[in-house]
């Protein structure tokens, strides 16, 4: 990837998202659970296997056998929804560059743009034809997707900001392609929770389950791991009261009524950071910003995707 691939997606999460998120650097693949999350290596990997499963060994035999080789082109992407927030452009780029490094991309708008009215040129890609047309289909569908998210990311996060609450994502990502969604929530102003089973403790029922009740569990996990911050789901208020006696970091309120909410905040007394989850909406999120809580993990952000309608169109060169 180029340094100024890099530098756009850093430059963005350094300039207009929290402040936590410019102690992260691109090139780390572990990094503090909340902060912002780019791994380089991982992004090549998922468009390296993104390209092989749709090159297979012949590569684009259309194009192949359609276009001179030696054919030159002029593409444009253009993004035909409304309301839509672009994300993906640094992504795109890698995947025209991974098939023909000689292809030129030109951004025309920042990552995070958002778009009021459609539709708007938003790059513009030049160099060999059957190159672009054989990485058209994979960059698409990684930026399609990734717009998607930071769409519905900015219309939770736009919600919630005035309460001082964040909107976190979860691990319900597509397999392989957590770089690029965990990427687009930051990018559309929510916040990335654990990256991964790695870089967070999470206790959860069946953690609780096998380990025998939570006190167990926080201390068997803390004297495992003592650097790692550790949170608790709880469904209960004697569990919410159990996971403040273990002094664990975070109360996870998970599916539990407004009213509950309350009480259990009232309980907490910010002696633990308060995240709400639990299939909450658009619609019904206005009733769960309560003051208090600290998160609203939505789950949606990532596992039920509505890609953004983006298009390339290609202008033939003499």
């Amino acid at each position: 990837m180029t340094v100024s691939i890099t530098s756009r997606i850093q430059d963005k999460l350094d300039t207009e998202l929290q402040p936590s998120v410019k102690d992260a650097k691109l090139e780390q693949p572990k990094v503090t659970s909340g902060t912002g999350y780019y791994s380089e290596e991982l992004a090549r990997k998922a468009i390296d296997f993104a390209l092989l499963e749709d090159l297979g060994q012949e590569g684009d035999v259309t194009s192949n056998s359609t276009i001179p080789a030696d054919k030159q082109a002029t593409a444009t992407l253009i993004a035909k929804e409304d309301n839509a927030v672009i994300c993906g452009l640094a992504i795109a780029e890698l995947v025209f560059k991974t098939v023909d490094p000689t292809l030129q991309f030109n951004p025309l708008v920042a990552e995070g743009t958002f778009i009021k009215d459609s539709p708007v040129t938003i790059a513009t890609i030049s160099g060999n034809a059957r190159s672009i047309l054989t990485a058209e289909r994979t960059a698409l569908n990684l930026m399609q997707r990734m717009c998607g998210i930071a769409t519905i990311s900015r219309r939770y996060a736009e919600k919630a900001k005035p309460y001082g609450i964040q909107i976190l994502d979860t691990r319900k990502t597509a397999p392989g392609l957590r770089v690029f969604d965990k990427l687009a929530v930051r990018l559309g102003g929510g916040t990335n929770h654990r990256i991964g089973l790695y870089d967070q403790i999470l206790i959860k029922d069946n953690h609780i389950a096998c380990a025998g009740g939570i006190t167990q569990a926080v201390a068997a996990a803390r004297s495992l791991y003592k650097g790692k911050r550790i949170e608790v789901e709880t469904t209960t208020l004697s569990e919410v009261q159990e996971a403040l006696d273990s002094s664990c970091d975070i109360i996870m309120l998970d599916n539990m009524p407004p009213a509950q909410i309350v009480q259990c905040v009232e309980l907490i007394q910010k002696r633990a950071q308060i995240e709400v989850s639990g299939g909450i909406t658009l619609d019904t999120l206005d009733s769960y910003l309560i003051a208090g809580v600290d998160f609203i993990s939505v789950g949606s952000l990532t596992h039920s995707v509505k890609s953004i309608d983006i298009s390339l169109e290609v202008e033939i060169g003499i």
